[in-house]
């Protein structure tokens, strides 16, 4: 994750842009409106306003915002907790990327082996779940989520390094 900078916390995107907190606020908020947000929020339009404008700088208007705080924990913590937590609020998953010096030190079949594992021990669990009483309560739900984070990193850990050229040679 980036990290604060004089106007808060920048994202990048995947055409090589970057996209700032406020900028992300202010196009989330187009369509519904700040005054509707602000209400439901029971909050100010004016802060609402202040979260979408740069801030940072001596001369900025903007405040930090919900997502500079949250980038902040993080930032702090080092726990994914929050995030992962949010992103499931959205329907989605994290998935973190994979750092570029870590891709190239795993060889080919090692990520092979790792990704057949997780996929292994998530049917393990699945097994388990089932054949318990043939059915899958919250907490076995929660540990097949878990597995199933494990898989999709390792599977995005494989893809990263693939994009990158890391397996153009097999090692």
């Amino acid at each position: 994750m980036a990290g604060l900078g004089r106007t808060g916390y920048v994202l990048p995107s995947y055409e090589g842009n970057t996209m700032k907190s406020n900028e992300v606020l202010r196009k989330s908020l187009g369509e519904l409106g700040v005054k509707s947000v602000a209400s439901d929020l029971g909050l100010s339009t004016s802060l609402i306003y202040k979260w979408c404008q740069p801030s940072g700088t001596e001369d900025a208007s903007g405040a930090e915002n919900p997502l500079d705080r949250l980038a902040k924990v993080y930032e702090l913590t080092g726990d994914k907790g929050p995030v992962e937590w949010l992103c499931r609020r959205a329907d989605g998953y994290f998935v973190p990327n994979v750092k570029p010096a870590d891709i190239d030190a795993i060889p080919l079949l090692h990520m092979t082996r790792r990704i057949v594992r997780e996929f292994s021990d998530l049917l393990d669990v699945l097994t388990e779940s089932i054949e318990n009483d043939g059915e899958i309560d919250l907490q076995e739900a929660e540990k097949i989520r878990d597995e199933w984070e494990k898989l999709k990193s390792s599977a995005e850990s494989f893809v990263g390094a693939c994009e990158k050229g890391s397996y153009n040679e097999v090692r």
